[in-house]
């Protein structure tokens, strides 16, 4: 099924109104009626390719929503273990959909574990039929759908092509799975009739990198949307622009004075945002590399930066920090002219958000219940 048309551009003077007036939607697994819901520890949030899709975790659990049918009876939870609930054994760190494939789901845990899950099979299934005789390969435990990278895992991300994922760990080990080198096929066309295909895939690996750190100097890796380059926020304040796949570094940007946490490319491909802990996020100029404006109205470091579809807007979440009382409100700015243009009122501080990849939409965790959408999931 082809992905729904785009709306029409969203004018900087109509992003008030169009928030304030759209329907909020709740994704919540919280017991119906519930009067006072506790904020879920959801640490990573994923739309699909069409947006017909968008994945949460809490602690172990990944759950996979159809933010147009938000009643909890209609999503899938993701389980390794058909008996009992759970898709890795210790908290998911991250979850991301392929850009590519609408089903394919990426998960990254304090396991260790990498999976891949084809969430059209009941419990995500994990793509775990097929895989040979991979047991006797270091570190690949013979389901085809998972790899064990050895420690605990702190970010991942796609390549805009959906051919490889990259997954960092808490020590800079940052491992490349390449889905063109599998030994099975991507898709298996020989199930029986009326049940969706499942996916099969082999965690063919690379190590890229690995350095001696007993803490992280690399929080979050982002590809660049030709895929030919890699961003990296790093401990010092940072942020460096490696060439892919050489990762030689062949730019530096430095506008923070202390750790940077989130790096991302707008979809219009004209600046680089970076966020970190000193609250302030900064716009880079990319056909000059220069710092075009500093956002510094938010009061929260910044952990989860996302683009509109047209590059056009920018929010912000400040992720999980216990040691720090956050402030309430997601902020959304105008990328070209850095103005701040409206704040959804919000129970808590925002943690982690996502724009829809179609629509003039956003994901937030960090309020009561589970994830909200605010802006509207419906084409207008």
């Amino acid at each position: 099924m082809p992905p729904p048309p785009r709306p029409r551009a969203l004018r900087k003077d109509a992003v008030a109104l169009h928030f304030k007036t759209a329907k909020t939607v709740l994704l919540s697994d919280s017991p119906t009626g519930s009067r006072t819901p506790l904020a879920p520890n959801i640490r990573s949030i994923s739309w699909s390719p069409t947006g017909a899709l968008i994945a949460n975790n809490v602690s172990t659990n990944v759950r996979v929503w159809n933010p147009e049918r938000p009643d909890v009876k209609a999503s899938t939870e993701l389980r390794d273990n058909p008996s009992k609930p759970g898709a890795h054994s210790k908290p998911v760190e991250r979850i991301s959909f392929n850009p590519r494939m609408e089903h394919l789901l990426a998960s990254a845990a304090l396991d260790g574990m990498v999976r891949l899950w084809d969430v059209r099979a009941p419990g995500g299934a994990t793509g775990l039929a097929g895989g040979g005789g991979l047991g006797a390969r270091t570190n690949i435990t013979g389901k085809s759908g998972e790899y064990d990278v050895g420690e605990q895992c702190l970010f991942l991300t796609w390549r805009p092509t959906g051919s490889e994922l990259l997954v960092g760990t808490g020590k800079d080990k940052v491992t490349s799975f390449d889905l063109r080198k599998a030994d099975t096929t991507m898709l298996d066309t020989t199930t029986a009739a009326n049940t969706a295909p499942s996916l099969k895939y082999e965690m063919n690996p690379s190590i890229l990198m690995e350095k001696p750190y007993e803490k992280p100097y690399y929080y979050e890796m982002a590809f660049t949307n030709s895929g030919n380059h890699l961003l990296a926020a790093t401990v010092d304040g940072s942020v460096k622009i490696f060439s892919y796949p050489s990762l030689k570094v062949i730019h530096t940007l430095s506008g923070h004075p202390s750790t940077t946490y989130s790096v991302q490319h707008s979809p219009a491909g004209n600046y680089v945002a970076v966020g970190g802990s000193d609250s302030a996020i900064t716009l880079w100029d990319t056909s000059s590399w220069l710092c075009e404006h500093v956002l510094t109205e938010n009061a929260n470091a910044v952990r989860s930066l996302s683009f509109s579809m047209d590059g056009q807007y920018l929010v912000c979440g400040g992720g999980i920090d216990q040691d720090k009382i956050h402030e309430k409100g997601l902020h959304i700015w105008h990328v070209d002219t850095g103005e701040l243009l409206y704040t959804v009122e919000t129970t808590n501080a925002p943690t982690f958000v996502e724009w829809h990849p179609l629509r003039y939409a956003v994901a937030f965790a960090g309020d009561p219940g589970g994830v909200k959408i605010v802006g509207g999931i419906t084409g207008s």
